[in-house]
């Protein structure tokens, strides 16, 4: 009777170790890997139209939550704690809100909040890092929405998605959809890659393309950029070199200093309006030119990341523009797994 009550009592010890075990498990799957925090602030100078003006402003706070649900499915949150909540889009001030099933190494499915696949490095990179857009960026409606992705990764660093979700371009209704062919990757060592096909409609019941070659070139201290973006109606006479956009920028990195240039051509052809003379193009109205352009340095007292220093001067010809901005932007994590 002895022997079976300590055989009894050692199952049942092993029984809840086991247990015990298994939820550890569980919790490991399940956890947040990192929450941490990003800002900008600026002293920003201006003269519009000969008419001076200076304040101090705050550009970004933003949240960042990155976790796991299990192995296989991550979760991000990206919240901007300083912009404002409309009623009529709850998530208005929340870029990013996905899960991303990893399926196999090959194949991925990502759902919820996320960017909006236009290829261009001006739109792929943060908001926080970019000091000034160009009309084609500026005048989308939203970069973010919900929608689904699917991922196929031929080879390593080689990502082509196809992605459906609302329309960059339209904020007047919610059944105007965008459809995304977007690859990120690489041609040889040097040469990385943001392209994209975007079938984009509009609150109009209209359809624009895109066709966007973003190119990242890697040579050394130098890092060069271009972004080239056609636009075109399918009824407009001419589909290249009609309505179109040109970006280039250039880093030079010398130290804890980073040397930077951008400029920017914009083009809309006069012609491209509908029986109605309304622009096809909602982001550059046709019979419009925009040039902008400018030149910043960067400083990095830590030597990476978590806290730069910037001036940046800037200039535009459509709003007669002329900007010069000192800030300071950091980064601080406050939980990491």
């Amino acid at each position: 009777m002895k022997l079976r009550l300590i055989l009894f009592s050692v199952l049942v010890l092993c029984g809840g170790q086991l247990g015990a075990q298994n939820k550890a498990l569980e919790v490991l799957k399940s956890h947040v890997d990192e929450i941490s925090i990003d800002t900008r602030a600026t002293f920003h100078q201006e003269i519009r139209a000969g008419k001076y003006d200076t304040h101090f402003q705050g550009d970004y706070l933003n949240l960042h939550i990155f976790g796991h649900l299990t192995d296989n499915i991550t979760l991000r949150v990206r919240q901007r704690l300083n912009k404002k909540i409309d009623e009529k889009n709850p998530f208005n001030a929340t870029d990013f809100l996905w899960l991303k099933w990893q399926i196999d190494p090959k194949w991925a499915i990502t759902a919820g909040k996320q960017a909006i696949l236009i290829g261009g490095y001006e739109i792929d990179s943060p908001p926080i890092d970019v000091y000034y857009y160009g009309a084609f960026s500026n005048n989308l409606y939203q970069y973010y929405a919900f929608g689904v992705t699917g991922t196929w990764t031929p080879a390593p660093e080689q990502n082509i998605s196809f992605q459906f979700c609302p329309s960059p371009i339209s904020p007047g209704t919610q059944d105007a959809y965008s459809y995304n062919l977007y690859w990120n990757g690489h041609i040889g060592r040097y040469w990385r890659t943001t392209w994209s096909y975007n079938l984009v409609g509009d609150e109009l019941g209209r359809w624009m393309n895109y066709e966007v070659f973003g190119n990242k070139f890697l040579m050394g201290k130098l890092v060069v950029d271009v972004d080239f973006i056609n636009r075109h109606s399918a009824h407009q006479r001419n589909w290249f070199f009609s309505d179109w956009s040109i970006i280039g920028k250039a880093i030079y990195s010398l130290g804890k200093w980073n040397f930077c240039t951008k400029v920017g051509y914009e083009r809309n052809d006069a012609a491209n309006v509908d029986a109605n003379g309304v622009s096809y193009d909602f982001t550059l109205l046709a019979g419009h030119n925009y040039y902008y352009g400018g030149v910043g340095v960067e400083y990095f007292p830590l030597g990476n990341d978590k806290l730069r220093l910037h001036v940046v001067y800037f200039r535009d010809n459509h709003d007669d523009l002329y900007n010069l901005d000192l800030g300071i932007t950091w980064r601080f994590t406050l939980y990491k797994h």
